[in-house]
């Protein structure tokens, strides 16, 4: 699973979000805030989670998870934990 491409794991990780809060993939701004711009609540963002995991086989870390606040900045997180790097602040 090493090695992924951000454009491979944007496209899975936008497909996932447009499912999860009922909207057309294309729609969904890269930089729009998951809560403020796309009306994620808690739930919905615990569903992405789970779906990362489950999807990529990997843990994201616990510390981690308030720097889920955009697609990009998702696709960011998940493509330096598939490949071991440090994940940025």
């Amino acid at each position: 699973m090493a090695n992924l491409t951000k454009e491979t794991i944007e496209k899975d990780l936008r497909a996932m979000v447009a499912e999860i809060i009922e909207a057309d993939p294309q729609s969904i701004n890269g930089e729009a805030n998951f809560v403020k711009d796309l009306g994620m609540d808690s739930m919905m963002a615990l569903e992405i989670l789970a779906g990362i995991e489950k999807k990529y086989r990997i843990v994201v870390p616990e510390d981690t998870l308030p720097k889920f606040t955009s697609l990009d900045q998702t696709v960011q997180i998940v493509h330096d934990i598939i490949n071991s790097k440090t994940v940025k602040a």
